[in-house]
């Protein structure tokens, strides 16, 4: 007979009710499988959870981002296990031109817009992928080192929205070395991919560094709590700064939305500052953390101009800010400039 699992063993079949509790009402569900043992556990435990009740159609989807030789191959080797769990599969092949740098982030919009596309052709609503408790710790010190604000802080979400498909990662929770053990436990077999030591890429570096800062404290369940606890803060923060954008008269005209100036300046600094990236939104411009040093600038000179009832012209990310004396402030596309011969 088998070990019972624990109650808390979130791969045991209660367990896997829990992880998986949103998908139950998805109209299709896409699983993005690399053939690492993250991603290949994570599609074990779906075939196992879609097998006791009725549930929502699988498929699977392996990416090939043509950087190595070896990933035709193991899309194919995820291919032959998938079938073996009666599961369809798609190979989605990144062609053309790739970028001689930025090569990471290139990768990584590419491979959610094949997915995020094929989920479409399949019929299905959630897009589910593999991440863990240490792919969340090391987003949060990735963006720590980057100065990133609140929001990147709260690192990836268990839940968000691409396009119109549902992106979940059931397992943000679980370590890695869980998932790994319960690979080898199983006999289910899975792939390891070079560029995972390869100290070329920023997160393989801090990876390595994981162990020093465990040592001292810092776990990565340490830093996954932090990300928790800034998403709620940062939930918090965006509804009070949508209440006083909504109380600030706003105004969308023209793709123009102008909104009084009393939202930057009777705020707190945080609330004003999300007024402003909220605007800056709903006009049609999102900000990036990297720009984020940039927006507290606008905002800081805004409020002091609000202040003392000065006009002001501020671009940032290709918009128009404009304060009038009668403390207004509207956020517009910036126009395009006239170059000299």
């Amino acid at each position: 007979m088998a070990p019972v699992s624990p109650p808390d063993d979130p791969l045991s079949d209660e367990g896997l009710e829990r992880l998986f509790s949103s998908l139950s009402q998805a109209s299709g569900i896409l699983v993005a499988v690399s053939g690492g043992p993250d991603s290949m556990a994570l599609m074990h435990g779906l075939a196992r959870w879609a097998s006791l009740k009725r549930r929502p159609p699988i498929h699977v989807a392996t990416v090939d981002h043509g950087l190595r030789p070896e990933a035709a191959e193991e899309a194919a080797f995820v291919a032959r296990e998938a079938a073996l769990l009666s599961l369809p599969h798609r190979t989605l092949a990144w062609t053309g031109q790739k970028p001689a740098t930025g090569i990471q982030e290139a990768a990584r919009e590419t491979r959610y817009g094949l997915l995020v596309e094929h989920a479409r052709e399949r019929g299905a609503s959630h897009l589910v992928t593999a991440h863990t408790l240490d792919d969340q710790a090391e987003t949060v010190m990735m963006r720590l080192s980057r100065g990133s604000g609140l929001s990147g802080l709260a690192g990836m979400r268990l839940e968000t929205d691409r396009h119109g498909i549902r992106h979940v990662r059931p397992l943000l929770g679980v370590p890695k070395s869980r998932l790994l053990d319960q690979c080898r436990q199983q006999g289910w077999r899975f792939v390891t991919d070079p560029s995972n030591a390869d100290e070329r890429y920023a997160r393989v570096r801090w990876r390595k560094l994981m162990p020093l800062l465990a040592a001292e404290g810092l776990t990565a369940e340490r830093l996954a709590r932090l990300a928790e606890r800034a998403a709620q803060a940062d939930e918090a923060l965006d509804l009070k700064a949508r209440e006083a954008l909504d109380r600030a008269e706003p105004l969308s005209e023209a793709g123009t939305l102008s909104f009084h100036a009393r939202a930057l300046t009777d705020e707190p600094f945080d609330i004003a500052l999300r007024v402003l990236e909220l605007a800056l939104a709903e006009a049609g411009m999102d900000l990036d953390n990297s720009r984020l040093y940039r927006l507290e600038a606008c905002t800081e000179r805004l409020r002091q101009a609000a202040g003392g009832g000065e006009a002001l012209s501020l671009t940032i990310v290709g918009a128009h800010l404009r304060l009038t004396r009668a403390g207004r402030v509207s956020v517009g596309p910036e126009p395009p400039r006239h170059r000299g011969r």
